[in-house]
């Protein structure tokens, strides 16, 4: 039900011990794991204020003075199992640097998994000296030879800033489905590669967005390594009042009608939105189009939000 979204908050405590984020970022290995928790924290911070599971599926960290929810297994709710696995075949996509975009998808007709009514865009690149977590953000970029500390600083005013979003949307669709598509960097992933939990999936040309959709550029966070970048996507009536009174402070977070967040070298993607679907379609020459390799969950999640 529409209600099983719950209103969560924030809560506020002492600094603790047991933190999220490694200390220290000074080379690769530390880059990734720092992107891995990273990414592991928004989907917590995602699945818990939208109420897709209960209580009982989450464990309890500290960043700063933040209390967050975090999914762990819980045998009672297997629902919770299967996203973690998402997330898990994610990170050996990442270890390899295979991993283009996650795009976590919601939708309702389990007939017309294209016609979807919310998307979260997860981008990731890689550099040579290593690896950076990109949240979409023009103001939160931090290059090779930053701090640990201001990497640490940019990735709690992330976690802030998505936490706000998810209270401030309004309710999901009584019936949800949860699917998550991986998208590739063909030149480096082998043909062959599934990374664990997903299958073969069809790159579709086009996803549909009943009503009008709305983008929000959540972030990004930069550790000279890795780089994830986060983008939401969500119905125009969730965000009536989102508008006016979210990111006021330094207005960082960017409204804007547009496509999947499809980069114009990579891919040459043209993006197209009409009021009443949302659209992002390939559209090149013969001669450039190449289907990005794309990988899809073995098996889809429907919540059990009564």
């Amino acid at each position: 039900m529409a209600t099983a979204q719950l209103s969560h908050s924030i809560r506020i405590h002492k600094a603790s011990k047991e933190t999220v984020f490694p200390s220290q970022i000074t080379n690769e290995h530390e880059s990734l794991i720092m992107v891995k928790k990273l990414f592991a924290t928004s989907i917590s911070c995602i699945t818990y204020l939208r109420g897709l599971f209960p209580e009982s599926s989450y464990g309890e960290r500290h960043l700063d003075d933040l209390s967050l929810k975090i999914l762990r297994e819980d045998k009672k709710c297997p629902g919770s199992l299967h996203i973690i696995k998402w997330i898990q075949g994610c990170f050996d996509a990442l270890e390899k640097k295979y991993l283009h975009m996650a795009i976590l998808t919601l939708y309702t007709n389990p007939k017309e998994p294209e016609k979807v009514t919310e998307i979260y865009q997860f981008k990731f690149k890689y550099t040579k000296e290593g690896a950076t977590m990109d949240f979409d953000s023009s103001s939160t970029s931090f290059e090779s030879g930053t701090s640990s500390e201001d990497i640490k600083k940019a990735s709690v005013l992330l976690i802030r800033k998505l936490y706000i979003l998810m209270q401030n949307l309004g309710p999901l669709p009584n019936d949800v489905i949860l699917t998550m598509k991986l998208h590739y960097y063909n030149a480096v992933t082998p043909h062959d590669y599934q990374p664990p939990g997903f299958k073969e999936g069809v790159n579709s040309h086009f996803l549909l967005f009943e009503g009008e959709p709305v983008n929000l550029q959540v972030g990004l966070v930069s550790t000279g390594f890795h780089s994830m970048k986060v983008k939401v996507t969500t119905e125009a009536t969730r965000v009536s009042d989102l508008e006016n009174n979210l990111f006021q402070e330094n207005s960082t977070t960017e409204i804007a009608h547009q496509g999947l967040d499809c980069d114009e070298e990579e891919e040459e993607c043209n993006n197209h939105i009409q009021r009443m679907d949302f659209m992002c379609s390939q559209q090149s020459s013969e001669s450039s189009r190449k289907k990005r390799k794309v990988s899809e969950p073995v098996k889809v999640f429907i919540p059990d939000r009564k």
